[in-house]
């Protein structure tokens, strides 16, 4: 079937293709706001971009120390071609490496990608490229005070920029 007119895709025409559709309540929007720190703890936000399944990938991070949000440092890197997951895992790598280097001992880490959060705890969903570096941070994670908490896209906006910026530069 060709389709010369765009404009039959409009309301209940979905059906005419076979194409459920559903209707669904909107959801109250959750406020979304920084956690104030103590001054000895750093936050660290990290997001990853990929441009397409699998695709040209990138991954950007933040580091902010205590309670007045102080910036410490900022990093951005392109993978070539990744999947989605695997450039979360490559961010929060980098991130913890980089805080081990700099000495932190109180790290807080932020990221959208739920599946990464829970692979702090269940040690599962790691790709098999990145399972060496994924266990020696998580035995500088086991030394130190280390919080992990999943955090909505709209609440991680630097760490996006950050990430989407190597696809134009």
């Amino acid at each position: 079937m060709v389709i010369k007119d765009l404009t039959c895709l409009v309301g209940n025409s979905f059906k005419a293709f076979g194409i459920k559709t559903s209707t669904s309540k909107i959801i109250r929007p959750l406020p979304v706001r920084w956690v104030f720190l103590s001054p000895d703890w750093v936050k660290i936000n990290i997001d990853g971009a990929v441009g397409g399944y699998p695709g040209h990938a990138t991954y950007g991070g933040i580091i902010f120390r205590g309670s007045m949000r102080e910036f410490i440092w900022a990093f951005s890197a392109f993978l070539e071609v990744q999947t989605a997951l695997v450039v979360e895992f490559y961010g929060v790598i980098h991130a913890m490496e980089e805080a081990q280097k700099m000495g932190f001992i109180d790290v807080w880490l932020e990221c959208d990608s739920a599946l990464v959060c829970d692979a702090f705890a269940a040690r599962t969903n790691v790709p098999w490229k990145l399972r060496n570096r994924w266990n020696v941070c998580l035995n500088y994670c086991g030394k130190i005070r280390f919080r992990v908490t999943h955090i909505f896209r709209e609440g991680n906006g630097c760490a996006d920029k950050l990430a989407n910026l190597r696809f134009f530069s």
